[in-house]
């Protein structure tokens, strides 16, 4: 009987210590503060190169043509995108990449560049792109 108890309180102190490292497993959004803090270095201007990360297919095609305007938008603490910028589509490189080139606000890497339901992800400088 008491080997039986003693095994139970060992399983339940285990249990308990266990928890917490399950709870902190979870992968919370990134807030403004953190997200600025990252990618201070990879801040692009009005005339900087960028790279574009697209899905390749057709439709992202017929949608997305050279010199085309996307509009750039930031996701905040609060999930909700707010336009910070735009981008003029310079050309396509590979079937996934868009080269670019800044000409309104300051763009960060994963920041989402729209034109109209096509979107595509900034990813960095034009010259890292494939």
């Amino acid at each position: 009987m008491k080997r039986s108890m003693w095994f139970c309180m060992v399983f339940v102190c285990l249990s308990i210590t266990g928890i917490p490292s399950r709870v902190f497993a979870v992968s919370y959004s990134v807030v403004e503060e953190q997200r600025d803090e990252k990618v201070s270095k990879g801040i692009m201007k009005a005339g900087d190169p960028v790279c574009l990360f697209q899905s390749g297919t057709a439709d992202v095609r017929k949608a997305i043509g050279i010199n085309d305007i996307l509009i750039v938008y930031r996701e905040n603490s609060k999930h909700e995108l707010r336009e910070i910028g735009k981008i003029r589509v310079r050309s396509f490189s590979g079937d996934d990449y868009l080269k670019g080139e800044v000409i309104e606000g300051e763009i960060q890497a994963n920041d989402i560049a729209k034109r109209g339901n096509v979107a595509s992800l900034v990813i960095s400088p034009a010259d890292k792109c494939k």
